[in-house]
Order: structure tokens, then C-alpha cells, then sequence
């Protein structure tokens, strides 16, 4: 009898913890009790770290340590929107980041769904529904981008937001840009700090790549942006002006990465590298101690030496 109630004990225990079937997962994804934290690992060197357990891992909820209700290091399916900055600056290199961007195209998987968006004098995502068809994809990069314009970039990263929030599980904006706020005559500023809170109450991951131009551009696209010139010589190249800080706050924020470039590196290799990221991310969950509607600082780290996690930094405890 002993024994029996000893097995019993231990099937019992084993039906309460949380597993990682398909079917389990998805029932987890529906509960409004839990706080999903999505998490990034790479060692001193920058290389992403695999094979990591819960035991590895520490949650803090406004500094109090938090007991992981749910661990994961199985790739799960991403939405994403694409970004992709369509103004002046630009312009000589249109074809060079539609191929860089097709990259990432080519690594999502037939569980992810995106959609491509790019801004200038309108701000359009493509298709009308999120699709995980990369021919599809690929022929909206080639053909379906707007032409030269104003730079918009904060108002498009919030109309991004927007295109996700009917969309369940990981929802990922991925941005490219030079990282220069200019919206032209007519179109709607929005403020940074305005993004940053929209995507923390929408638990939105941002990734941004920022592309460091010289100032001899940015002075060209504002006067195509001014008297509507209808082509930009790249001139003589000058000072190196580099992207907003904004967007690698923004990233930092919410849990994704920044990425700076400029034109004589590998963009190709940077936009494969997010999708990589993104798919060898870990999957962990915590029920916070209440829900007063606060927004809760968040830190994630993990216990094994020099390894660092990257997440997003704060969440908002709001029934949902």
C-alpha cells in the first residue's frame, strides 16, 4: 500500500507540473495569470547559448524573486512586421537592404507568420494578413516598396504595434532604418516615449538595425523632403552623424536587440542573425504576486558565470 500511494504521489506531481507538449503550451498561451518573458543568451563573446535549463535562470518581479512556472528552450513560431525605412537618405542603397532583408525572409519557418512594411511619404504593410509564404514575402521586398520620402520612423514602428495586437504568442516588430525622425508635411509625429509604452503594455519585442550615414545624406534628403528634388547624389561623404538613441533604447526596453551598421558591412548577415536569435530565444513564465495595473520592473538573469540574458525590462500587471 506504501508503495502504491508512493507512485501515486509521484503521477500525481508529475500531472501538475507544467510539460512541454504542443497541446500544454497552448492551453498556457490563453491564461491571463502568467507573465511570458522571452529571453536571449550569448556568452562574453557575443554567441548565442543553448541548452540552458530553468535551474539556470532567475526572475525578479520588482526586485522579489519569482518561482518559474514554465520553462521552454523549444524554438517557437514568430509574428513579425518588418520594417524598412524608405526616405532619401536611403536611396542609393534600396536594392542592397531589399536583398539584406530577404535573408530573413528566407529563415522563417513554416510556423512563423510576417508581414513587410516600409515608410515614406505613407506608411504601408503588406499583405493585408500575416502570411509564412517567403515567395510572397520576397516579391513585396522586390516589388512592392514605396519610392523615395520623408522618414517617419517612430509613427511606423507604433502603426507596426498596431498590426500585431490581434495576434497571439511571440509579436516581434523588426525595424531598419538610419535612424532619423523626420516626418514630412502633413504626416503624424509620434513621440519615442509614446512607442516604448505601447509596446511594454503590448508586450511587442523591438528589434532595431541602425545604419550610422554621413551627414552630406541626411542634408540631401531634407532638401528632396523640402522642394520634393527628385533625385539624391550621395556627394562628397563627411561626417559620420550615427543613429537616434532611441531606437537601441527601444530595443533594450523590450526585450530585442540593436544593431549598429554602416554601409561597408554585411546587412545581409545582421538581418539573418536576428532571425536566429529569434528562434533560440527561451520561453519562461511566472504568476506575479497581483495584478494592480502597475507597470512591474522586470530582470532576468542567469545564474551560470559570464553568460548574459536580454529581455524585456518591464511588463504591466493588467488583467487581459
Amino acid at each position: 500500500m506504501t508503495r502504491f500511494l508512493t507512485s501515486a504521489a509521484i503521477v500525481a506531481l508529475c500531472v501538475l507540473t507544467p510539460v512541454l507538449r504542443p497541446a500544454a503550451q497552448q492551453q498556457f498561451r490563453g491564461r491571463t495569470d502568467i507573465v511570458s518573458v522571452y529571453a536571449t543568451v550569448m556568452d562574453a563573446n557575443g554567441r548565442l547559448v543553448p541548452g540552458l535549463t530553468a535551474a539556470d535562470f532567475e526572475v525578479r518581479d520588482n526586485g522579489k524573486k519569482q518561482q518559474i512556472e514554465f520553462f521552454s528552450n523549444d524554438q517557437q513560431p514568430i509574428t513579425v512586421v518588418l520594417m524598412l525605412d524608405r526616405s532619401g537618405s536611403m536611396a542609393d542603397n534600396f536594392v542592397l537592404v531589399q536583398d539584406a532583408a530577404d535573408q530573413f525572409v528566407r529563415k522563417l519557418t513554416d510556423d512563423d507568420r510576417a508581414r513587410i512594411g516600409s515608410f515614406s511619404r505613407d506608411i504601408i504593410i503588406s499583405p493585408a494578413d500575416f502570411t509564412n509564404s517567403q515567395a510572397q514575402l520576397s516579391g513585396i521586398l522586390k516589388h512592392g516598396l514605396q519610392s523615395v520620402g520623408p522618414s517617419p520612423v517612430w509613427t511606423a514602428i507604433d502603426r507596426s504595434i498596431t498590426a500585431l495586437l490581434d495576434q497571439s504568442g511571440r509579436r516581434v516588430v523588426l525595424v531598419f532604418t538610419d535612424g532619423h525622425d523626420d516626418p514630412g508635411p502633413g504626416q503624424v509625429s509620434t513621440d519615442l516615449k509614446d512607442v516604448i509604452r505601447r509596446a511594454t503594455y503590448d508586450e511587442v519585442m523591438v528589434y532595431t538595425i541602425g545604419l550610422a550615414n554621413s551627414d552630406d545624406m541626411l542634408s540631401a534628403y531634407s532638401l528632396h523632403n523640402v522642394i520634393g528634388q527628385a533625385s539624391l547624389g550621395r556627394g562628397t561623404r563627411q561626417k559620420t552623424v550615427k543613429p537616434d538613441p532611441g531606437l537601441r533604447r527601444l530595443a533594450e526596453l523590450t526585450g530585442g536587440g540593436y544593431f549598429q551598421l554602416d554601409w561597408g558591412q554585411d546587412l545581409g548577415a545582421t538581418f539573418a542573425r536576428v532571425a536566429d536569435e529569434l528562434h533560440r530565444q527561451y520561453w519562461l513564465a511566472f504568476r506575479p504576486g497581483k495584478l494592480d495595473g502597475e507597470v512591474h520592473r522586470l530582470d532576468i538573469r542567469v545564474t551560470r558565470r559570464d553568460l548574459i540574458a536580454r529581455a524585456r525590462r518591464s511588463y504591466a500587471a493588467a488583467e487581459r
